[in-house]
Protein backbone atom coordinates (compact mmCIF):
# COMPACT_ATOMS: atom_id res chain seq x y z
CA UNK A 1 0.00 0.00 0.00
CA UNK A 2 1.10 3.35 -1.02
CA UNK A 3 2.62 5.89 1.82
CA UNK A 4 0.40 8.92 2.63
CA UNK A 5 1.34 12.13 0.47
CA UNK A 6 2.41 14.61 3.86
CA UNK A 7 3.50 18.08 3.40
CA UNK A 8 6.87 18.67 5.47
CA UNK A 9 6.17 22.92 6.26
CA UNK A 10 9.42 24.00 7.80
CA UNK A 11 9.15 26.94 9.20
CA UNK A 12 10.54 30.58 7.35
CA UNK A 13 13.02 31.53 9.63
CA UNK A 14 14.59 35.39 9.94
CA UNK A 15 17.67 35.15 7.17
CA UNK A 16 15.04 33.55 4.46
CA UNK A 17 12.47 36.05 4.93
CA UNK A 18 15.43 38.75 4.46
CA UNK A 19 16.52 37.02 1.13
CA UNK A 20 13.15 36.70 -0.17
CA UNK A 21 13.17 40.45 0.20
CA UNK A 22 16.46 40.72 -1.30
CA UNK A 23 15.51 38.39 -3.86
CA UNK A 24 12.60 40.32 -5.01
CA UNK A 25 14.19 43.50 -4.90
CA UNK A 26 16.66 42.63 -7.77
CA UNK A 27 13.36 41.68 -9.64
CA UNK A 28 13.92 37.91 -9.95
CA UNK A 29 11.38 35.45 -10.96
CA UNK A 30 9.11 33.87 -8.68
CA UNK A 31 10.64 30.21 -9.97
CA UNK A 32 14.18 31.78 -9.45
CA UNK A 33 14.08 32.85 -5.66
CA UNK A 34 12.34 29.23 -4.73
CA UNK A 35 15.21 27.54 -6.23
CA UNK A 36 17.61 29.87 -4.59
CA UNK A 37 15.43 29.48 -1.05
CA UNK A 38 15.21 25.95 -1.74
CA UNK A 39 11.17 26.00 -1.48
CA UNK A 40 8.45 25.10 -3.75
CA UNK A 41 7.10 27.89 -5.41
CA UNK A 42 3.54 28.04 -3.81
CA UNK A 43 4.98 28.19 -0.38
CA UNK A 44 7.87 31.00 -1.75
CA UNK A 45 4.36 33.03 -3.10
CA UNK A 46 2.68 32.19 0.11
CA UNK A 47 5.02 34.10 2.20
CA UNK A 48 5.35 36.70 -0.02
CA UNK A 49 2.05 37.69 0.24
CA UNK A 50 1.84 36.93 3.86
CA UNK A 51 5.08 40.03 3.85
CA UNK A 52 3.86 41.93 1.41
CA UNK A 53 6.22 41.59 -0.52
CA UNK A 54 5.69 42.19 -4.81
CA UNK A 55 7.39 39.16 -6.95
CA UNK A 56 8.22 40.68 -10.76
CA UNK A 57 5.96 38.34 -13.22
CA UNK A 58 8.26 37.48 -15.93
CA UNK A 59 7.42 36.54 -18.98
Amino acid sequence: MAEPFTRHRQPWNSDEVAMLRTLAAKGMGLKAIAKALKRSEESTKDRAKVDGIAIAKLR
